[in-house]
Parts: C-alpha cells; sequence; structure tokens
C-alpha cells in the first residue's frame, strides 16, 4: 500500500504590476497514480484594472479585477460611496464615466445614457483602466427619465 505525505507549497510574493495586469498563482496537484515526487502545476489568471474613483472631492486608486463590480471593491476598501440595491435598478450609485470603459449590462440604464459616459458602479466590470466621477442621483434620474419620455 502507498503512503502519501503532503508538504506545505511554498509561498510567492508578488509585486505590484502595471495595468492590465496578469496574476499568476502557481498550485501544485499531487498525482497518486505517478511514481514519487511526481506532480503538475495549475494556473490561476485574474485580470485587474486602475480605477481611480473621484468621490467628495477626493481621489481615490483602486485595483479592480475584471469580475468584481467597482461599488463592492470600492466598498471593500472602505470607500463610503452611496449605494443601495447593488442590482442596477434604484440608481443610488451614479457615476460618470470620464475615461475607460466598463461593462454595466446588468445595469437598467437606457443606451443613450450609457453613451453619454454614464454608470452605476454596482453593476460596472471594468474592461480598461478608468477614471469615474460619483455624481448626485437626481443627475442621472432626470436623463434616464428624459430618455425614457422619447
Amino acid at each position: 500500500m502507498a503512503t502519501l505525505h503532503f508538504t506545505h507549497s511554498p509561498s510567492f510574493l508578488l509585486t505590484r504590476p502595471k495595468h492590465p495586469t496578469t496574476i499568476s498563482t502557481s498550485h501544485f496537484h499531487l498525482n497518486p497514480r505517478a511514481r514519487h515526487g511526481s506532480f503538475r502545476f495549475s494556473t490561476l489568471i485574474a485580470m485587474s484594472y486602475k480605477v481611480v474613483i473621484e468621490h467628495e472631492g477626493r481621489s481615490t486608486e483602486l485595483d479592480v479585477e475584471a469580475d468584481e463590480t467597482i461599488l463592492s471593491k470600492a466598498l471593500d476598501t472602505g470607500l463610503d460611496v452611496p449605494h443601495d440595491c447593488k442590482l442596477g435598478v434604484c440608481m443610488t450609485c451614479p457615476a460618470k464615466l470620464l475615461n475607460g470603459t466598463v461593462d454595466q449590462s446588468e445595469g437598467m440604464l437606457s443606451d443613450d445614457v450609457v453613451e453619454r459616459g454614464y454608470a452605476l458602479l454596482c453593476v460596472s466590470y471594468p474592461k480598461s483602466d478608468c477614471h469615474i466621477k460619483t455624481i448626485p442621483e437626481e443627475e442621472l434620474l432626470s436623463l434616464q427619465l428624459a430618455t425614457a419620455n422619447d
């Protein structure tokens, strides 16, 4: 009968890379059917982007992964940005996209409002480095209502 011995895998030091970023983390997998010392590597890759948020007169730079919303990262880092439903329907987390691109296909903003550079942070996933400014809810609401009447 074979005996398996498990040891801790080595730790890896990740430095702060340029954006967009590919971060690789290696994992070891033991093959119980192979001879002593056999293992293979698998790689986990995550893209992240530099997102600058202007809120209440301060600029904050965040590293946001492509599969997380800008709002969730902002809240995780302690920014007190307005939000409510986190579903893209209440318009409590509005922002103006000053540069860059986001995917907000899960949100309920009309296409022409999105084309003007407005976004809801709770459904905004970065697709490039971005510069975003939070705006009053009323500003976005008036635009959205105006386009609904067209």
